[in-house]
């Protein structure tokens, strides 16, 4: 699990970052001081999770989060906060937050919310698409009646956002955003041959094209 952490406590951020890598399981945490670094990270990396701080330099986290969004980001997002008034959970979760947790928090109860949002986006799980069907995005493999077929990086990646977005239309310009940097985006056509590929491996009834607006994983 790769997580976006921004906060600008140093004290706070040091130790929240020794606590996920030694709790989550497969846990790496890339860490900024101020929203401008973060979008710039977040424009140009992949992550499973950003962890926000609100108040932080530049623009707040839930400005940053609502810019992400307007671009189509779907990664999960959680806020901490030393806000206690009410308008900030209710601008968080307008902005796009999956979850809010404010400061002084237990780390504890910053593990559960992170293996709530694992078990929600099936982030570095097993994936049940059928019954005969497994799809592994840590290992990149999907097994099929006990046959393992690996498949590469990028259409792990590409099946990996269809399942954690199941039944909504994934425009190919989302799928573009949310996996590759500005300058290494491919072309549509090297799109439509993951999709291919996966559709000839899982079957075409469970990744549907859905004709000049993308595609949607049932």
């Amino acid at each position: 699990m790769k997580i976006l952490f921004l906060e600008d406590d140093p004290v706070i951020s040091d130790i929240v970052i020794d606590f996920l890598i030694d709790s989550i399981e497969n846990c790496s945490v890339e860490h900024c001081y101020n929203s401008k670094e973060a979008l710039a990270k977040a424009e140009t990396g992949q992550y499973d999770l950003y962890l926000f701080d609100i108040n932080v330099p530049g623009i707040s986290g839930i400005e940053l989060l609502k810019t992400l969004r307007a671009f189509s980001d779907a990664t999960p997002a959680i806020f901490i906060t030393a806000y206690q008034e009410l308008k900030y959970l209710k601008e968080g979760f307008d902005a796009g937050a999956n979850d809010f947790l404010r400061k002084p928090f237990e780390l504890e109860e910053l593990e559960v919310r992170i293996e709530n949002i694992k078990r929600q986006f099936n982030i570095d799980e097993e994936i049940q698409i059928k019954e005969d069907i497994l799809f592994n995005p840590l290992l990149c493999q999907v097994i099929i009646s006990d046959e393992i077929t690996s498949l590469s990086a990028r259409e792990s990646a590409v099946l990996h956002y269809l399942i954690s977005n199941k039944n909504r239309v994934i425009s190919t310009d989302e799928l573009l955003q949310n996996l590759w940097a500005y300058e290494e985006m491919p072309s549509d056509d090297t799109i439509r041959t993951y999709i291919k590929n996966l559709r000839h491996l899982l079957g075409k009834e469970h990744i549907i094209n859905v004709r000049s607006k993308g595609y949607r994983f049932e």
